[in-house]
């Protein structure tokens, strides 16, 4: 919970039981009614709306400090820099689906500036994309990488032909002086689109074998080892 107290500490008893007695995975607060000013409750809704969307966990507020796990969780996930806002997303993908959320009261700053300001908006929604793209991905980064690439090449492939039967067309049909295949600037975007395509399908490719042969080839869900 935030030091500021802001947050009550009355409701944890609740959290708890819902915890043991409910059996949730997992009970994050709601700070329904909130006493911060205009510029801190807007981005957060904005926020708020855009991680439901995108992680599926129908959450009205992921930044309220107020949560409680099972033991289960906190031992089978793994937050890093700012991620801890994300928890719920992270412990829906590693198998823990039992998400509730409880009504939390929320009390005026008595102590204390609010640290909230437009470097965390932007990072936040930095971070979401990143875990996204991790859970995602990160097993399997040849679908991303190599789809991307192909695209590229095969758009940069055709775009090429393009300019070069152009060059054909004029010279053996119409049998009239053609530009020059360099002197068009679309041949130069197909080149690099190209060449782009290529490299994009090799990251993805080694991308890929180092997925395969790193520490955790052999992990598997946490759903299947306990049990969910």
């Amino acid at each position: 919970m935030d030091a500021d107290l802001q947050d009550d500490p009355d409701e944890i008893p609740e959290l708890y039981r819902m915890i043991t007695e409910d059996g949730f995975d997992l009970v994050s607060g709601w700070k329904k009614k909130r006493y911060d000013p205009l510029t801190k409750t807007i981005p957060t809704k904005l926020f708020n709306w855009t991680t439901r969307r995108v992680s599926g966990v129908m959450l009205h507020d992921f930044n309220c400090g107020l949560k409680a796990y099972r033991k289960e969780v906190v031992k089978n996930i793994q937050v890093f820099g700012e991620m801890h806002r994300y928890i719920p997303f992270i412990a829906k993908k590693e198998g823990f689906h039992r998400i509730g959320e409880k009504v939390v009261k929320h009390h005026p700053r008595k102590y204390g500036r609010t640290k909230f300001g437009l470097d965390r908006f932007i990072n936040g929604f930095l971070d979401l994309l990143t875990i996204t793209f991790i859970f995602r991905f990160a097993k399997k980064p040849m679908h991303f990488f190599g789809g991307l690439g192909t695209i590229m090449f095969v758009v940069g492939f055709f775009s090429a032909a393009w300019v070069i039967g152009e060059k054909l067309w004029y010279s053996y049909v119409l049998h009239v002086a053609a530009p020059r295949v360099t002197s068009s600037g679309l041949f130069f975007v197909a080149l690099t689109a190209m060449v782009i395509g290529v490299q994009l399908f090799t990251a993805g490719f080694v991308a890929d074998l180092v997925s395969r042969n790193g520490d955790d080839r052999d992990r598997y869900r946490v759903s299947e080892r306990i049990g969910l």
